[in-house]
């Protein structure tokens, strides 16, 4: 039934500045981009992150409830494999976002921590040798 993330989809208050803030994180501008929805295709399997401007929260145009509801950051984290998580975090920390979890050693390999972006958002960042098997098996012959 469930086949795979097709788009995370986060809020923002402040459109050009959260495109700036991710451009650079990412190294590519957006693919799409409209008044309302910005959205690249990121990592690996070339993922879809997208963002609605907060001020079509609680809309059709929106696709997710709105955001308003709730007091901080809250719900599912969606993590994202990287290969170094303190390396990664310090760069997250360094642009601007918050450190919400330290980085954890889950075991067998696994290495946990979160930020909240500059607009409230919850980035998960793993390592997770899960992932690098997966991505290993799909490359051979």
């Amino acid at each position: 039934m469930l086949r795979g993330l097709t788009t995370l989809t986060f809020y923002s208050p402040d459109f050009e500045a959260t495109k700036h803030w991710y451009t650079e994180l990412f190294g590519i501008p957006p693919y799409l981009e409209t008044p309302a929805y910005m959205e690249w295709r990121v990592g690996d399997y070339r993922h879809e992150f997208g963002f609605v401007s907060s001020s079509y929260a609680g809309t059709e145009l929106a696709m997710t409830p709105d955001p308003g509801r709730i007091g901080g950051p809250a719900g599912a984290v969606a993590f994202w494999h990287v290969d170094d998580v303190p390396a990664a975090l310090e760069r997250l920390v360094a642009m601007g976002a918050k450190e919400h979890d330290a980085p954890h050693d889950r075991g067998e390999g696994f290495i946990t921590a979160s930020v909240i972006d500059p607009w409230g958002n919850l980035l998960g960042l793993m390592y997770n040798p899960h992932y690098l098997e997966v991505l290993a098996s799909r490359k051979k012959p």
